[in-house]
């Protein structure tokens, strides 16, 4: 039998280095004391962070998703997401062994996407870990979960191009010393097109590029700019994947992309479980603990269930990206499953906890406030739904089987 769930010893290992990380370092040194006054100032904290990127790299975990020879680990799909998987156990995990979003998506994408001298200039950086990124598409005029539609625009004027536009929910930028921007260049292709944008490595500051405000989400204000681009002029050197390939870069990105946040969604949902347990069998109320009531029972079996289901979604998906094969589908499935599962295990581990878990003395508020995005990043839940009804009826149309449309497994 070809299938087998086990990781090659030298992966175990790895696991088992960042977990050992995250729990006994990582956490440790970035958790809210009891006393406020001992909390660590923003410098201080930052100063923590810096260090324990160090650490990561003595201790060669650093990079986990990039090839060796760029300074990574050279990790698969399959063996990443035992990797985000501990260190999405805190929140900092992904940044501190930098293979956090929007920069773990940049480097894939500059890794296939950019030249040699884009490489050297814009990913090596990000590999070192001396710069950030982010990706600039969202809008607000038009729908995010259709790119097609993009308003901001691009005009040749000789070996330049002036960009005008509106962008917002662009994660990270005011930490950012790049941009990978997408803009309309074909302005005679029609509307919804796909060959109608372009990439653009834009430099941050730079003329034109005004960071407007950080758009206040549920969860407070989290790095989310609006920015407005007014006559921001870019070299023609500066576009990332050749004129009117800025879809194609785009969504070759979000698919692992996708992958990657259920991975570390994953963390937090097994995080939720651990917390809903260890609740229910410490605490007592009408001649029981919680654990021995049906009810509470039953939302820890669904939590479970639902957990099971998203780790193994994960893994499939992440050996067909391996493997070379079309997986959007599978990511799209996966993307919906882990998202919606996410929020119900953090809700139900919740109720379990009572009033305290509705308060700010677990971290089960702030990480549903969070888990609610998911719904709505890389692809609202709707719009994933709606691909997987059409590559489903698509594989029976072709084939008279919907085999295909539900992962292809040899069963």
């Amino acid at each position: 039998m070809a299938i087998d769930f086990t990781l090659a010893p030298e992966h175990e290992e790895i696991r088992l280095r960042v977990r050992e990380f995250v729990q006994g370092t990582i956490i440790p040194a970035v958790a809210r004391p009891e006393d406020e006054e001992h909390a660590l100032s923003r410098r201080d904290y930052l100063a923590t962070i810096i260090g324990l990127r160090e650490q990561a790299k003595a201790l060669g975990l650093w990079l986990p998703h990039m090839p060796k020879e760029w300074g990574g680990m050279g990790l698969g799909h399959v063996e990443l997401a035992m990797v985000q998987a501990e260190a999405g156990k805190t929140r900092v995990g992904p940044w501190v062994l930098n293979c956090m979003a929007p920069d773990e998506g940049n480097m894939h994408t500059l890794l296939h996407w950019g030249n040699d001298d884009q490489k050297e200039r814009y990913l090596r950086p990000l590999c070192d870990g001396t710069v950030m990124s982010c990706f600039a598409m969202t809008e607000p005029e038009v729908a995010g979960s259709d790119p097609t539609l993009i308003r901001t625009h691009a005009e040749k004027d000789g070996d330049e191009w002036i960009i005008n536009g509106h962008k917002w929910f662009i994660s990270n930028a005011r930490r950012s010393q790049f941009a990978i921007l997408i803009a309309r260049t074909e302005l005679d292709v029609p509307e919804g097109s796909s060959g109608a944008t372009t990439a653009f490595i834009v430099d941050i500051p730079s003329q034109g590029w005004n960071d407007v405000r950080e758009v206040e989400t549920m969860h407070g204000s989290t790095g989310h700019s609006e920015i407005v681009i007014e006559d921001l002029r870019v070299k023609d050197e500066q576009i990332l994947g050749g004129r009117g390939n800025g879809h194609r870069l785009g969504q070759a990105r979000l698919g692992p992309a996708r992958l990657a946040h259920c991975m570390r969604w994953i963390a937090q949902a097994e995080t939720a479980l651990d917390m809903m347990v260890d609740r229910s069998i410490h605490r007592y109320s009408h001649g029981s603990t919680l654990a021995e009531k049906q009810g509470v029972q039953w939302m820890i079996a669904d939590s479970a269930m639902e957990l099971y289901q998203c780790k193994l979604m994960v893994l499939h998906t992440a050996y067909k990206i391996d493997r070379g094969d079309d997986f959007r589908t599978e990511v799209s499935m996966t993307k919906h499953f882990v998202a919606n599962s996410l929020n119900r295990i953090i809700d139900r581990a919740i109720q379990v906890h009572g009033a305290l878990g509705y308060s700010t003395d677990t971290p089960l508020a702030s990480m549903l406030q969070h888990a609610r995005w998911a719904r709505l990043a890389d692809g609202a839940d709707e719009i994933h739904q709606m691909r997987i009804a059409e590559r489903t009826i698509a594989a029976y149309k072709d084939s008279g089987t919907t085999s295909s449309a539900t992962g292809a497994l040899p069963i």
